[in-house]
Parts: C-alpha cells; sequence; structure tokens
C-alpha cells in the first residue's frame, strides 16, 4: 500500500512539472541546399533562444451585454519580457473561428495581437512567420479561447478579465550569421556569447532604444503573467513541497492503520489464551 501511494505522489509531481515546466520548441532547418541558395553562413554549435508568451484576455461586457457579443477578448503573442518581437517575427496569422467575418487575419507589424467580440469559445490557430535570416519555416501554436473562469463560482466581473497564457521558447539551431549579429545585444533575444576573434558580418544592428511593438506600457500589460525564470523555479519548487507534504500524510496514515491492526491482532490472541 506504501509503493502505491509513492506510485500515485510521483505521478501528480510529474504532472505538475509538465504543467509548469517551459516548453522548448526546436525549429529544424531545411537542407544544406537551402543554404547555398540564400547564401547564409551558419554558425555552428550554437542556438538561439526567444522566449515568448501567447494567449488571451477576455472581458465580460456586463449590462453591454448581447446574447451574441457578451465579451470583448484580445489575442496576442508577446515577448515573454514584453519586449519587442518584431526583431524576430515579420508576421502573424491568426485563424478565428469560421462564423467570423474575414476569419483569418494578418498582423503585419508588432504588437502581434488582434481583439474581438462574440459569446462562444473555440481554438484560435497562431501561425508565426520569421524575418528572412532567421527561418524559412513557420511556425503553428494553437490556443483556446476562454471566456468563462473555471475556479469562480461567484458572479461575473468587467473589470477582472479571464487570462489565460502559454510560455514558450522557440529555439534556433545553428542560426545564421547576420541573424546572430543583428539580434546579439537585443533583450526579447537569449544569444550565447561567441569567440571575440570570430568576425560577424556588418549588418544593421536593431535599435535597442526602440519601443514601438514592445508591451511595456501595454493597456492589457497589468493582467499579463510573469513568466520570469525565478517565478517559474519557484512555482516548480512549491507543487514539490505540495507533493512531499501529501507523501508524508499519506504514509502516517498507513502507518496509523497498520498499528490500529497490530493492536486489535493483538487483543484478539490474548482473548483466545
Amino acid at each position: 500500500m506504501v509503493q502505491t501511494v509513492e506510485n500515485e505522489a510521483e505521478l501528480e509531481q510529474n504532472a505538475n512539472e509538465s504543467a509548469l515546466k517551459p516548453q522548448r520548441i526546436k525549429i529544424t532547418r531545411f537542407s544544406d541546399d537551402s543554404d547555398k541558395k540564400t547564401l547564409h553562413k551558419r554558425l555552428k554549435d550554437v542556438e538561439i533562444c526567444v522566449p515568448i508568451a501567447y494567449g488571451t484576455i477576455a472581458f465580460w461586457l456586463g449590462r453591454k451585454a448581447t446574447e451574441s457579443q457578451s465579451h470583448k477578448w484580445t489575442v496576442y503573442v508577446r515577448g515573454a519580457t514584453n519586449q519587442n518581437l518584431g526583431v524576430v517575427i515579420k508576421r502573424v496569422v491568426f485563424q478565428l473561428h469560421p462564423s467570423f467575418n474575414n476569419p483569418v487575419r494578418v498582423v503585419e507589424s508588432p504588437p502581434f495581437e488582434l481583439s474581438e467580440c462574440g459569446w462562444g469559445e473555440f481554438e484560435i490557430a497562431i501561425s508565426l512567420f520569421f524575418h528572412d535570416d532567421v527561418c524559412e519555416k513557420q511556425l503553428d501554436l494553437y490556443h483556446h479561447l476562454k471566456l468563462y473562469a473555471e475556479d469562480e463560482s461567484g458572479p461575473q466581473s468587467t473589470k477582472k478579465p479571464v487570462v489565460v497564457e502559454t510560455y514558450n521558447e522557440i529555439v534556433f539551431p545553428e542560426p545564421s550569421e547576420d541573424f546572430y549579429a543583428r539580434v546579439q545585444k537585443h533583450p526579447a533575444v537569449v544569444v550565447p556569447r561567441l569567440p571575440v576573434t570570430l568576425n560577424l558580418p556588418s549588418v544593421p544592428v536593431e535599435d535597442l532604444n526602440e519601443k514601438k511593438g514592445d508591451t511595456k506600457d501595454h493597456p492589457l500589460s497589468q493582467w499579463f503573467n510573469n513568466f520570469s525564470e525565478a517565478d517559474e523555479l519557484l512555482k516548480l519548487a512549491h507543487a514539490r513541497q505540495r507533493v512531499s507534504m501529501r507523501m508524508l500524510s499519506d504514509a502516517n496514515d498507513v502507518l496509523i492503520f497498520t498499528g490500529m491492526f497490530l493492536i486489535c491482532l493483538m487483543i484478539s490472541n490474548n482473548k483466545c489464551v
């Protein structure tokens, strides 16, 4: 029975870690023939990481709500630290429910977002297209629009929205030298240090003071989740602590049950004697 308790606790711990652990999406490249055509030299054994967050924020319209338009919501892709993703992403395509007019929406510049009104929940397909020196392949993501909170039984509020976000890290293995040189000091991108002797191509470096496209002063920024590494590790530690406490509690229950059984057995044997 102790083994069963430990197995159940281990499964719960794995589930918690899986839900909290950031996902890393590694972008696979085309064959070397593509490099010959584009003339992009690659940095071997190097990876560039771009932390992103994507999701929806939905507000109930309250008295303004109608049967067909009960909520106003925004779907978006942003930098995990609210930095401008335009340095990596060229455009984003949002695929809405077919009932919307023009369900395929293309956003050509940051911030990569769109807002709509409606009454139903559905899955939104989000396609990311990157600049030419970044990657030729698109990245497809999927997000389920939530209008109603699952953990609240009270009345809806027009002031507190329903926020659902996902954190991912997009990894570009063997990036082009042009890409690396252009973003090596940009705060939205995590790049490794290279030897100072390496001669990178002379390309226009992205303006680090450019505020257009970042989401630090976004009207909805107060509702964004904090996806800092420290925050993720803290959540993971709390999850492990809860699992450990449950294991200890269940083990104590087993010991108490075993003790009571032994006492009853001794009493029964004494009566027999």
